[in-house]
């Protein structure tokens, strides 16, 4: 009976819709996440009677045929790369962006990765790292007696060195924009690799054409509603119900047949 196999693709569809929200509940509080949305589309469908055919010679052609679905799949798990609320964290190296942009860090090998995720901090020799130690290109180590670190929107780095009346200008932090943030793949501990799928990566500074500005203080937050999400699992849940319902009444009715030949 085809029930059964149709409502299986809809529960194993909707067991992913749960997983992906799931992560996205688990995310909440990870600084910069974005959070995902499960994409289903239909399987193929089989002609019971095709549309289009006359019933008879020369008879008017049949309005609509018979064309019975065979279930749904998934077709994406797409990440909403929406602006996440900005918290004031007043730390000094903590750094939001505010409008389009990607954090250029060098990853491991010397691979470039990208983050939106500005919770910098100093390394042993002064350079501004990620929390995993990815530097930041492009800027110059922190001065060993550098008593304060001043960032404007357009991405330039000051350090105010005792005994220095004027602050020395260590760099500007360079961004990334993408044709297509979605097509990004995400490698974990909020970091993103480019793809095919993503375009190649177009560098500028922030505050400029098509990039947003810098904010020293800030770290973005999720953009995970927790309300959506919640309303999202019941949702799924009860979906999940229905398809088991229809298994369950697609196996009483082959029980009915069974018993009825016996």
């Amino acid at each position: 009976m085809r029930a059964l196999a149709i409502a299986a693709t809809g529960m194993n569809a909707q067991q992913l819709n749960v997983e992906v929200i799931a992560n996205n509940i688990a995310n909440v509080n990870t600084t910069a996440f974005k959070g995902a949305r499960a994409e289903f589309t239909d399987l193929l469908y089989q002609a019971e009677r095709l549309q289009g055919i006359p019933n008879q010679g020369g008879e008017t052609p049949l309005p609509e045929g018979a064309m019975l679905g065979l279930g749904v799949r998934t077709a994406a798990i797409r990440n909403l790369h929406r602006q996440g609320p900005l918290t004031n964290t007043t730390n000094q190296l903590d750094v939001a962006l505010n409008g389009r942009g990607w954090f250029q860090v060098e990853g491991p090998n010397g691979e470039r990765i990208y983050t939106r995720a500005g919770s910098f901090n100093k390394s042993n020799t002064g350079a501004i790292v990620t929390l995993e130690g990815y530097a930041l290109p492009g800027l110059n180590p922190v001065p060993q007696n550098t008593i304060d670190i001043s960032i404007n929107q357009d991405g330039r780095v000051f350090a105010k060195v005792a005994g220095e009346v004027d602050p020395i200008e260590l760099g500007r932090i360079e961004l990334a924009n993408f044709a297509n943030d979605s097509g990004l793949e995400p490698i974990g501990s909020n970091y993103y690799r480019e793809t095919p799928a993503s375009g190649a990566a177009v560098a500028g500074f922030p505050n400029t054409e098509g990039f947003g500005s810098v904010h020293q203080g800030y770290l973005e937050s999720s953009n995970v509603d927790p309300v959506k999400e919640i309303t999202n699992l019941i949702s799924a849940q009860r979906v999940y119900e229905m398809n088991s319902k229809v298994i369950q009444a697609a196996d009483d009715m082959a029980g009915t047949v069974s018993k009825g030949i016996r």
